[in-house]
């Protein structure tokens, strides 16, 4: 039996995976909204788009599950047509089509106009910077280009997303002014890799000049960086982040390891000198700048010597952020000719001592934090307690702020100035000022 509550012809855009993820989603969305569609995200739908992942075997998993429930329920009569796009689609379509042939269409990751027109609609190039945001109104992930051309072994990005293709400078600030009139106060610049931007367009890169353009636009008071490569790192964007106060003393650059033997067989083009040298000249520059970094362990020939010269550097260098992720054994990637030999409890361990260590060195800085007062911006009210960060977190993945709605209220959306009254590892706890 159909299910009488449903909405005919509403479109839900079920999205899996990364920002750049909901970056695409939110394109989508604008796209089909333009062509007049009723268009929703994860709500109820009779027509289902499932944006996936297919970087690691978790992602991977939790895409191939939510293809199957939805395939069920079309099954059952509870949705009319199940579409399949993103990262899992482009890597793994002739297996996807015979092993679950349910699915109505799979489209990769460039094909958005094929996808809109099996949804009816037409794609719109005139749609500079259209999109629905499904972020809380005050930020939105901002994709500056698309693609890598970094050669890292473990990686399957390039297989997903193709060569590195920058968006050029005037489109972004088209893109960014539209954001801006809807409300959006804090740009997160995302890409594959930030530290590439602009070489393939101007032969030269151009992250820093975007900033200076960015940081003209009013309405925007937070700009923050994700996902730059250690390799080629461009030193003027110091200069900006010291000069300009809409950019956020902040920044995502994933290491993956330390030991030198490790980091050449990954092929990062970088050695346990070089990295520890460009992080030095991080913090002499940008003394207040927060650093976010994300490691990996269980790396096929990860001896126990590299493991242990690997936390002793999180010991050293005391990274304000840090995720730690176990290696996941890819196939057609450069790794996936190497043995993967570091056992799966081993790699496990590792990970889960490392995060131990960064527990507490987060604690200890939190705790430095306790009776200065921070700007923070209010992200939702969640329980008892509004949720904020401050220029040194980013949503979802840092430190939160909590403020006992109870007794204090601030606008959500909006920025508060807070002083910290308590910390624990991950959260601070505060009250306006």
């Amino acid at each position: 039996m159909r299910t009488k509550s449903r909405k005919k012809n509403r479109i839900n855009v079920i999205t899996l995976g990364c920002s750049k993820n909901v970056y695409d989603s939110e394109v989508l969305m604008g796209q089909l909204k333009a062509s007049g569609k009723d268009v929703v995200h994860e709500e109820e739908g009779n027509v289902v788009v499932i944006n996936t992942c297919g970087f690691i075997d978790n992602a991977k998993e939790e895409s191939v599950n939510t293809i199957l429930d939805f395939v069920e329920r079309k099954n059952r009569g509870e949705v009319d047509q199940v579409f399949v796009s993103g990262c899992l689609s482009e890597r793994y379509k002739p297996d996807l089509q015979k092993e679950i042939p349910d699915v109505d269409q799979y489209f990769g990751t460039t094909e958005l106009p094929s996808l809109l027109k099996a949804l009816g609609a037409d794609y719109k190039h005139e749609l500079i910077g259209e999109r629905v945001t499904t972020t809380p109104k005050n930020y939105a992930y901002f994709k500056i280009a698309e693609g890598c051309d970094r050669p890292c072994s473990f990686c399957a990005i390039p297989l997903m997303r193709g060569k590195h293709k920058s968006t050029p400078i005037e489109h972004l600030v088209i893109e960014a002014e539209k954001l801006a009139a809807n409300g959006v106060k804090e740009l997160i610049l995302i890409a594959q890799d930030l530290t590439y931007y602009g070489l393939d367009l101007y032969k030269k890169r151009r992250l820093a000049d975007l900033l200076r353009a960015l940081v003209k636009i009013d309405g925007i008071e937070w700009i923050r960086m994700h996902y730059a490569f250690p390799t080629g790192f461009p030193v003027d964007v110091l200069e900006v982040m010291n000069i300009e106060p809409k950019v956020c003393n902040y920044l995502d650059i994933p290491l993956q390891h330390i030991s030198t033997p490790v980091l050449k067989s990954m092929r990062r083009g970088t050695t346990f000198e070089k990295t520890n040298d460009l992080l030095l000249r991080f913090r002499e520059s940008v003394p207040q700048m927060a650093i976010r970094t994300t490691l990996i362990v269980g790396y096929p020939g990860e001896t126990e010597e590299d493991y242990q010269i690997l936390k002793q550097w999180v010991k050293d260098q005391r990274f304000d952020r840090m995720g730690c992720f176990t290696y996941s054994h890819e196939e057609n990637t450069h790794a996936y000719h190497l043995e993967d030999d570091v056992p799966e409890e081993v790699k496990q361990e590792r990970a889960n001592e490392i995060m131990e260590i960064q527990s507490q060195i987060s604690w200890e800085l939190n705790q430095q934090k306790i009776g200065n007062i921070y700007r923070v911006m209010i992200d939702r009210k969640r329980g008892n307690y509004f949720v904020g960060r401050t220029e040194f977190d980013s949503p979802d993945v840092d430190n939160e702020v909590l403020i006992d709605a109870t007794q204090h209220y601030v606008s959500v959306g909006e920025f508060a100035m807070v002083k910290i009254t308590a910390a624990e590892d991950f959260d601070l706890y505060g009250e306006p000022v």
